[in-house]
């Protein structure tokens, strides 16, 4: 039944969905935490060890956050897997080039291939920058990410990564909720508006809440 569901495109795109609401939760999360470090260095660092001690004394030190972790990845490469095995399938469907002109569509459905890409990017050079320190500027710091987020976002292409991946994060979710909500039946005609509303406020949210930190280092708030 899993193997039938999953070759069918109704059953890609609900996975799809999934994956993408999970990812849409851990970001909400992940952006307010994130504004953490406009309340200093002690609240940020403290925040961060925090993490690491969710659920003890029952869970083991990192056990919940490399929980996380792996259903992020497993989320990833899912929503992933999906989304390019069904352009793979769209492409046969229509080898050939529209004689006419198909109704321009907006902006956000006709980057979501190219901004997905982006945002897979950006993933690797993220977790190699603040997490593994391998690509990180200034002398990765473990344990004291305040630092190592300013050392990030003192430096132009620093900026330049993040903000072009948060813009096409928003995006991103702007379309994906409302396209997401009508591969699980939430949608209909009567709620469209009030989907689509809710799209665009999530979007605009999540993009200016994650872009306020480097615009907070660039600015000299958070330094």
């Amino acid at each position: 039944m899993a193997r039938t569901v999953w070759d069918s495109s109704v059953g890609k795109k609900t996975v799809m969905a999934v994956s993408g609401l999970i990812m849409l939760l851990y970001l909400v999360v992940h952006m307010i935490g994130n504004l953490k470090i406009f309340f200093g260095a002690g609240e940020f660092n403290h925040y961060a060890h925090w993490l690491r001690t969710v659920g003890e004394p029952f869970m083991h030190y990192e056990w919940t956050l490399w929980i996380i972790r792996v259903v992020l990845v497993a989320a990833v490469v899912a929503h992933a897997t999906s989304a390019y095995q069904l352009s793979r399938r769209d492409i046969r469907a229509r080898p050939a080039k529209y004689v006419h002109k198909k109704p321009q569509a907006s902006y956000a459905t006709r980057t979501m291939r190219w901004g997905g890409i982006i945002l897979g990017l950006f993933i690797v050079w993220h977790i190699l920058d603040l997490t593994t320190g391998t690509v990180h500027s200034g002398g990765f710091q473990e344990g004291h990410p305040y630092q190592n987020v300013v050392d990030t976002f003192s430096t132009w292409y620093g900026n330049v990564i993040y903000i072009v991946a948060m813009l096409a994060l928003g995006l991103h979710v702007r379309h994906g909720f409302w396209s997401a909500a009508q591969t699980l039946g939430v949608g209909s005609r009567t709620r469209d508006r009030a989907l689509k509303a809710v799209a665009n406020v999530l979007a605009l949210l999540l993009t200016a809440g994650f872009i306020a930190v480097p615009v907070g280092v660039m600015t000299g708030v958070v330094s």
